[in-house]
């Protein structure tokens, strides 16, 4: 087995996957819900697919706005090269809390876009930032769902949604709501309609139900029709609501059942129920284009290592059972990766938090493979787990045949139909990678986060490996500080612009030194 506390180690005959339904015993994910705190960086070590890969490891030393990182393959064994160390960061740089280090400035003010620009240093990209005024209750605030609708990124916080334009960051629209929205799908409609739900009442005490649905046009802000959430048996099936929408489908998961309902005028179609006498109860939902996921978990026994899980795919407007697909005994579905095909993870109910495996399954549901890719040191989304909504699983995507994984230091490609690990690289610094896009079906478009005190950047990246990267926009030191702040967030990649919020903001500014930024966003200079 290898050191816990080295995971660059270097390992044995690369592992293959294995037809049928396996997943075999291990450990190494992590779950939690706010941004953790970096480990002191573990020993410089590689690992790769075994002897079989002839390329020699590589290195490059990428100078990034005040720090210099070294970039590995994951290649054949070989004794690392030495690395040129990075630059001594000031003494006043931030802590993923927030908060200033000692002797930082305090970032009370959020610069305007027109100060971003004029501080912008020849190479930079263009870059514009939103602020956000409203007064938010002193509490943790949810920031939801990031919808890229039009030239519009739209998205909600306590009772406000808003339209930002990609162009510039202006806010085109915003609606106020009677109370704070407490659930939001992770997609709209082909043409832009959106429920979001909200809480019953204005205040923010517990047990406020979350099972008002109000549609909104994101296209122009305008509300449409509003009713309360179907409420078949306790209305305590309310605290808590996942949602999906399928083409012009909305689905809602609460309380051992979901219930479907019809975008345009928001009338009831059919409900989806626990099956085996209440022993497997639906318990989320996923949607995208017009297909409807919806997942259970499947209690057969008091030992959590005889309970399963289980996705099924459903005719949105109909409620057709088109296929279904049963984890091994003893786990459970985690979190979608892809919708077309169907990725996702799966945990293990014994070691939810350290033992999970990625599945892949054909058109049909058919299971096609499950690997792990805990070996190349992946947390499961990135770090972020899997708690809460299954869609979707931060840090991980497929697209063009490649199943794109992400997380602190490092970035891989595996492929879509058999698992295997193709490349991958791994930063000498302490930042976080998440691949955006597949390029040519081989290469990835990668942004690197922000550090505590030098911006992020955005680069491709493809199976020749390091010392190949080539840099598409560097991001402005301008913006430094609140690019840091969402290291863990929202992430949209449209027309060469990504658009970045974070996951949850604080109300009370009086304990929060650094003002948080609304919105931040870059694009390559013109």
């Amino acid at each position: 087995m290898p050191d816990p506390q080295q995971p660059w180690y270097t390992p044995g005959p690369p592992q293959q996957p294995v037809p049928g339904n396996p997943y075999a015993s291990g450990g190494g994910a992590q779950q939690g819900f706010g941004p953790p705190t970096p480990p002191s960086p573990p020993p410089r070590r590689r690992f790769g697919r075994g002897p079989v890969v002839a390329a020699v490891v590589a290195l490059v030393l990428v100078v990034v706005a005040g720090g210099v990182y070294g970039f590995t393959d994951w290649g054949r064994d070989e004794p690392a090269k030495p690395v040129a160390k990075e630059s001594p960061r000031p003494s006043g740089s931030a802590s993923p809390s927030g908060t200033p280090g000692a002797g930082g400035p305090e970032l009370s003010h959020i610069p305007t876009t027109k100060e971003v620009a004029a501080a912008r240093k020849p190479g930079e990209a263009s870059a514009w930032i939103a602020d956000d005024t409203t007064d938010l209750p002193k509490q943790i605030n949810k920031v939801h769902d990031l919808w890229i609708v039009g030239d519009t990124a739209v998205q909600a916080l306590y009772r406000k949604v808003t339209a930002y334009r990609l162009s510039d960051g202006a806010e085109v629209w915003s609606v106020t709501l009677p109370s704070a929205v407490c659930e939001t799908p992770a997609n709209p409609t082909p043409d832009g309609k959106v429920v979001v739900f909200r809480h019953e009442r204005p205040d923010n005490e517990r047990g406020n139900l979350c099972n008002q649905m109000q549609m909104i046009d994101l296209k122009t802000g305008k509300q449409g029709w509003h009713k309360k959430l179907d409420e078949p048996g306790d209305e305590d099936d309310t605290l808590i609501v996942y949602s999906a929408i399928s083409g012009d489908v909305l689905s809602a998961a609460r309380g051992q059942r979901v219930v479907t309902y019809r975008m345009s005028d928001g009338s009831k179609l059919h409900e989806v129920p626990s099956e085996k006498k209440g022993a497997c109860f639906p318990d989320d939902v996923a949607g995208g284009a017009a297909r409807l996921l919806v997942t259970s978990k499947c209690l057969a026994s008091v030992d959590s290592g005889k309970n399963y899980g289980q996705v099924r795919e459903l005719d949105p407007r109909t409620g057709k059972v088109l296929w279904r697909y049963r984890t091994k005994a003893g786990w459970s579905f985690g979190g979608l990766i892809s919708m077309d095909p169907v990725v996702f993870t799966v945990y293990n109910n014994k070691d939810s938090a350290k033992d999970w495996r990625i599945t892949v399954l054909d058109p049909k549901g058919k299971h096609r493979v499950t690997f792990d890719a805990r070996d190349k040191g992946f947390e499961e989304c990135a770090g972020a787990g899997s708690g809460g909504n299954i869609q979707p699983c931060r840090g991980a995507s497929v697209d063009q045949g490649l199943i794109m994984l992400g997380g602190q230091d490092r970035a891989g490609a595996y492929d879509v139909k058999t698992g295997k690990f193709l490349w991958g690289i791994k930063s000498d610094g302490l930042r976080y990678l998440y691949p955006l896009r597949a390029e040519d079906g081989t290469s990835m478009r990668i942004y690197e986060a922000a550090g505590p005190s030098t911006p992020g950047r955005t680069f491709l990246m493809g199976p020749r490996g390091a010392g190949t990267e080539t840099n598409v926009v560097k991001h402005p030191a301008a913006t430094a500080a609140w690019e840091y702040e969402m290291f863990m967030g929202h992430t949209a990649y449209v027309d060469g612009r990504l658009v970045l919020t974070s996951t949850i903001m604080s109300g009370d500014e009086n304990k929060k030194p650094v003002r948080e930024a609304r919105v931040l966003s870059f694009a390559a200079s013109p």
